[in-house]
């Protein structure tokens, strides 16, 4: 071989070599795709502060929304009847994790998919409502936070004692169609019970029954409401709150929001730490950890929260003890 047949010779595989060093170097740098996680809102709307911790506990996490994850945002507006399609929509979309807010959320992905990974971030009662038979090793492809709502029956009409000594007839507001509705109101039977009050069950499923149902606790001669959570109600907390007070009937809440927007007094879990929290099932799994072998865990963070403008708007004092173990005081 000639010196100049040489020369080209390593040329050439000189270059080849190269090719195969900037092959590997793009192969190696060659982004993820960002992990899928679907989130289907019934009661909350996607842009609520509630929602958004999700995506707070996301980026705490270390995840990038576009770089890392995507979320695929899904609402229903309150309309149980949008869910299944919803939930169809996610998994036909493949998406890696569906994160669920409502009961009926949680029962429909359930049906829809036994592959895709499911995180409850508020869901009232697992167990109670069929989505899970025990707390500690949930099995299957669902794990999440519990709302322990119906535990907080009793502590609610303790605070409505308390500011109504005289307490003796409530009435409960109620949705036939929300699956762990007919538990929750037997847990407020017994609490009520307990304490010499008589309830008067009145229902509704949308909006439009507000009215008729705040009528029937007038006719019944409640002197005060209980509201049991529901994503319905939450959605149209302002009109309900509203209406509570044309009605001028107490009222007691499950969540914060209502007392921000007019309502009287509300008692539970802080739905933001809960959205937070199911963050870190969602980082978990993609970590590969299988969601029937983490444990459904319980909200460590409860508010109590008292609306001043609203208790004057009624004409009544609350008193300095709830005053005082108040987690906020609008004045």
């Amino acid at each position: 071989m000639t010196r100049r047949h040489l020369l080209l010779a390593l040329t050439s595989l000189a270059v080849c070599l190269g090719s195969f060093a900037l092959a590997g170097t793009a192969d190696a740098q060659q982004p993820v795709s960002p992990r899928r996680i679907g989130v289907l809102m019934v009661g909350f709307l996607p842009e609520s502060r509630e929602a958004q911790a999700l995506l707070h506990g996301l980026q705490n996490a270390g995840y990038a929304e576009g770089r890392d994850v995507v979320l695929e945002w899904r609402s229903a507006g309150g309309d149980y009847t949008r869910v299944p399609s919803l939930v169809a929509d996610l998994v036909h979309h493949k998406v890696d994790i569906i994160v669920v807010e409502s009961t009926i959320a949680a029962q429909a992905a359930k049906r829809a998919t036994s592959t895709i990974p499911i995180v409850l971030a508020i869901v009232a009662d697992p167990v109670g409502s069929g989505l899970v038979t025990n707390l500690a090793h949930p099995g299957g492809n669902l794990t999440g936070l519990s709302l322990m709502g119906v535990d907080l029956s009793a502590k609610r009409l303790e605070l409505l004692k308390e500011a109504f000594p005289r307490l003796a007839r409530v009435a409960v507001l109620w949705n036939p169609a929300t699956p762990f509705h007919a538990k929750a109101v037997q847990d407020v039977k017994a609490a009520a019970h307990a304490l010499s009050i008589d309830v008067t069950l009145v229902a509704a499923q949308e909006p439009a029954d507000f009215g008729s149902a705040l009528s029937g606790a007038k006719r019944a001669h409640a002197q005060a409401l209980y509201v049991v959570e529901d994503p319905v109600f939450t959605l149209h907390r302002t009109k309900l709150a509203d209406l509570t007070l044309r009605a001028r009937l107490p009222t007691i809440y499950s969540w914060r929001r209502f007392p921000e927007e007019g309502g009287l007094i509300s008692y539970g879990a802080d739905l933001g730490d809960m959205f937070y929290r199911s963050a870190q099932d969602v980082d978990r799994i993609l970590k590969g950890a299988k969601p029937g072998d983490l444990p459904i865990e319980q909200p460590t963070k409860f508010e109590l929260v008292v609306n001043l403008k609203t208790a004057k708007a009624l004409g009544i004092t609350i008193p300095e003890s709830i005053l005082l173990r108040a987690d906020e005081v609008i004045r």
